[in-house]
This record gives C-alpha cells, structure tokens and sequence, in this order.
C-alpha cells in the first residue's frame, strides 16, 4: 500500500484534522515522509526505545503509538528525543500517532474498549475537550457490584502485576458507567453531572480522592497504559483488513 493512502486513511477514520486544535500531540504522521510504500506496520502503546526497537527487529515499515514523541512544540532534536527519532530514521520506518482522536473514537478507542469489556448499553460520548469528547458513558447490562466489576478489569487488562484500585464512595453496585481512559480524573465533575455511580479511569491524582468521596461516585483507578492498549488494539485489526502485515507491540509499564 502507498504510504501517503496509509496515512489518509487513518486520518479518515479517526478525524485527526479535527483534534489539531484541542490536544497537545501533533496527531498523524510524526516522523517520516508521505514517500513509499508500507507492508508490515507495529503497533505499540507508546513510541520509546522499547518499542522503537522491537518495530526495528520486526523489519516494520511504519510504527503506529498513542503516545507519540511530540508534546507541544519540538524546539531541538538531541539527546533523548535524538535517541528515539535516530533508529526510525536510519530504518526507515515512519511515526503515526494518535492520542485524542483514538481516545474519543466512538467504536475503535479507548474508551469504547472498555465499554465493549463491560458490556455497557446505551453509550454516549462524554467527557468534553473543546468541541470534542474523549470517553464514554453507559448503563450496564444488569447492575453490577463493584468487586466484581474490579475483577473483570483485573482479569482482562494488561496491568504488569499492578493491582486495579477502586476508590469506593459510590453505590455497593455500579450501574451507570463513565469512562475515560488514561488520565481522566479532571473529568470526575462530568461524571457526577451525568448521574454516573462509577468513573473508570487509568490514573489518579491526590484530589480525587476528597472529590470523589464529597460527590459519593465510585472511581476505578485501572491504570494508564492497561486502559489505553484497546484503541492501538483495534486500529491493528482494522489495518489487517486492509491487507498489511502487523505486529503488536506490547510493554506494559504497571502505571
């Protein structure tokens, strides 16, 4: 496949144009040129020097991460953002990121993996980042109590050994369900004003636990890189079907 349909296609289907305003990674192709064909892309959570390397041994063509290696501007290349950036150049292998625009995919992100994971009805997109959403929120098939719910997450994601904690401030049984995968806890006040019970996220901040208590809403503290492996997870079987070679790429992190 031409790399430059690679590219459009991805665009397409995950609206990038339309989160160039709103999220601070420069979401689409990072490195590399629209030049030349792609056979074998790897997928991997996030681009670093693991992951890097193991695109490299994979004799990969294109490496496709949620997490890129651009943050807002990019002032210089040495040092460690060199390190990363020199082994996709000297094996000419292209970055494709995308961070928001994989979050708040309705079907393919990571949010909706969750979803999926818990058998949640009746979703909707939530959690508001200018113009655009980055979660979701349903109502679970059968009320469910909150271990069990813990459980499931335990069960299923990629944690690294790391236990799943469940701030328990909310009903004995969860019933109505936000998520927002990753860093999510700034959106706990949405949570609570879309009458969710509980807000499954990947990482916590020290407020949340004051807040969370004073609102009375469960908060299920997943992890981030285990919340957030569904989005790279799904675009990987989306571009099977599109006849390309892939690897995945996993290096779970615990945190």
């Amino acid at each position: 496949m031409q790399l430059t349909t690679f590219v459009d296609r991805l665009d397409a289907e995950l609206r990038t144009d339309d989160y160039a305003g709103v999220d601070a990674s420069p979401n689409g192709l990072q490195v590399g040129t629209r030049a030349g064909e792609v056979e074998h892309v790897a997928f991997a959570v996030d681009a670093a020097d693991a992951t890097i390397d193991a695109a490299v041994d994979a004799d990969a063509d294109a490496l496709v991460t949620h997490h890129g290696l651009v943050w807002g501007g990019l002032d210089r290349v040495t040092g460690r953002e060199y390190e990363r950036i020199a082994p996709l150049v000297e094996n000419d292998i292209v970055l494709y990121v995308s961070h928001l625009p994989l979050d708040g995919h309705q079907e393919l992100g990571n949010a909706a993996g969750i979803g999926d994971l818990l058998s949640l009805e009746s979703r909707d997109p939530f959690g508001e980042v200018g113009p655009e959403t980055i979660g979701q929120v349903g109502e679970c098939e059968e009320p469910i109590a909150r271990e069990e719910l813990r459980a499931t997450l335990n069960q299923e994601l990629d944690t690294g050994g790391r236990e799943i904690r469940t701030l328990e401030f909310g009903p004995d049984r969860a019933e109505q369900v936000a998520v927002i995968t990753g860093s999510g806890v700034d959106w706990l006040d949405e949570a609570v004003a879309v009458d969710a019970d509980t807000f499954v996220t990947g990482e916590g901040k020290q407020q949340v636990y004051h807040e969370a208590k004073e609102a009375g809403i469960n908060v299920v503290l997943a992890g981030h890189y285990a919340t957030e492996t569904f989005g790279v997870r799904s675009l990987q079987e989306l571009v099977e079907e599109w006849g390309l070679t892939t690897t995945y790429v996993d290096h779970p992190t615990g945190l």
